[in-house]
């Protein structure tokens, strides 16, 4: 295999992987402050990509310009479920275990729920738009290697809103508060910092990065009420290989996950796809329970 062929194959890995990345770093988000095993979260990323080809179709927006829309819509929506779900859960349950259980079993609630308004609304058809379709010469061989241009800016894209959550956490006041009560709830309520107000902007946060993601892969791909579930699965799998919390490793997972599905499918064959994720998924869950990049 050419020298350019194996790098357009990595940068199809990579491609992937930072869109893994983006839906693993908001649904760790949730997570890793809160313990809420949000298991609908691939839902509103779907919801992020309806919203984004009705406004591309119906009124002739660019998906760029949906980028910020999405996010701030799924953002309020998050809120919304918190206030209406996680909140009044939260407060009736005596343990974290418990209301982790519990949150575990209203996210399965809102997967059908979300998965079937979807359905309602815009049927189970395969929906979809053109954008940027263009191949894009990179001259890195010497005979150059192609790639599709809204790929390479979807991936820019993931990486600049990985990115920006990454920073936001290490470098304002905010992060820092957000990084204490993921390392101790009860410690940082005691030096005041405000635990009613982190806990629905944290998750309205990781489901504007939901909305986001979802706005990117409708620019790639064809979208249907169902295509939210999966991505769920493979947040997880990030979310194990980064460690429970690590939002840098969330993002190096999820770009070693696209890598190695895009190298095993290429040697194998594209139907074994989740069995590659999951195959690496119990291997590290073996290996290295705490995550590949746990401090």
């Amino acid at each position: 295999m050419s020298l350019g062929a194996w790098l357009e194959l990595l940068a199809s890995g990579l491609i992937s992987g930072g869109v893994y990345a983006l839906v693993a770093l908001g649904l760790n988000l949730q997570y890793g402050l809160m313990r809420i095993m949000n298991i609908s979260h691939g839902e509103f990323l779907m919801l992020g990509a309806y919203a984004t080809w009705a406004a591309t179709v119906g009124l002739g927006l660019s998906p760029l310009v949906m980028l910020p829309v999405s996010f701030v819509l799924l953002a309020a929506l998050g809120l919304v479920v918190h206030r209406l779900c996680f909140r009044r859960l939260a407060a009736s349950s005596p343990t974290v275990d418990i209301f982790e259980a519990r949150s575990l079993m209203v996210g399965f609630g809102l997967l059908f729920l979300v998965q079937n308004f979807a359905s309602l609304v815009w049927g189970g058809e395969l929906r979809g738009y053109d954008f940027l379709t263009m191949p894009v010469v990179v001259p890195l061989t010497s005979g150059g290697s192609q790639f599709a241009a809204n790929k390479l800016l979807v991936f820019a894209l993931a990486l600049v809103f990985s990115g920006g959550l990454i920073a936001l956490l290490r470098l304002t006041l905010l992060g820092k508060g957000v990084r204490a009560l993921m390392q101790s709830p009860t410690g940082a309520q005691l030096v005041g910092i405000p635990t009613e107000r982190l806990h629905p902007l944290m998750f309205g946060l990781g489901l504007g990065l939901a909305g986001v993601a979802g706005c990117l892969l409708s620019m790639i791909e064809a979208i249907t009420p169902a295509m939210g579930e999966p991505y769920t699965v493979t947040a997880l799998i990030v979310i194990t290989l980064g460690g429970f919390g690590s939002m840098a490793g969330s993002l190096a997972g999820g770009l070693l996950l696209g890598v190695v599905e895009a190298l095993g499918m290429h040697f194998t064959s594209p139907s074994l796809k989740m069995l590659l994720s999951y195959g690496v998924f119990i291997g590290v869950l073996l290996w290295r329970p705490n995550g590949l990049f746990k401090k």
